[in-house]
């Protein structure tokens, strides 16, 4: 009977606990024209969330992220790039340079935001709830450059990390998208 309670106890701190657990459809944010953005219009779509600079060693990445986007857009798959100055000054740009530099060197068509700040005091909302345990339900992570990579599931869930080595177009990611 004593081990019954014991689990009765454990199964309820779970629930309470997933009861708490947030999604990226609580947030809203600015688009790169400066327009609001409710992430609650993406569910049901996997969402692939990376944090941008156009002056940095990993930024001909945008190349690979418009064609998984292009390649993909039509399965309920989107990518989302946040453009941030947090790492070198590697993003010193307006939104309207930074939206330039994407369409005119990559043709970037996929929904890009508002420059913010991914770390430290004044870390957006929306990051706050990617890099914390207490409010993804998943792990604690750090950015630790630009183009960090978050997977979001179809039902608004951060579900993986991943650093900015990973290339977009890798198999692991290409996997998750089509599983």
């Amino acid at each position: 009977m004593k081990y019954f309670f014991i689990v009765l106890i454990m199964l309820s701190g779970n629930f309470v606990m997933s009861q708490n657990q947030e999604v990226i459809y609580n947030y809203k944010v600015k688009d790169i024209d400066g327009n609001e953005f409710e992430l609650s219009s993406l569910k049901g779509k996997k969402v692939m969330i990376v944090n941008t600079a156009s002056k940095c060693g990993f930024t001909p990445q945008y190349a690979s992220l418009q064609k998984l986007y292009k390649q993909y857009k039509y399965e309920d798959f989107v990518i989302i790039g946040f453009p941030s100055n947090d790492f070198g000054n590697q993003e010193p740009g307006s939104n309207e340079e930074i939206q330039e530099f994407c369409q005119q060197n990559y043709g970037v068509d996929f929904p890009m935001m508002s420059k913010i700040t991914v770390k430290g005091e004044n870390m957006h909302p929306l990051y706050k709830f990617l890099t914390q345990k207490e409010k993804n339900g998943f792990k604690n992570s750090e950015v630790k450059w630009n183009f960090q990579k978050y997977l979001i599931s179809k039902d608004g869930k951060l579900v993986a990390v991943l650093e900015s080595q990973k290339l977009p177009n890798d198999p692991e990611i290409i996997k998750w998208i089509t599983d």
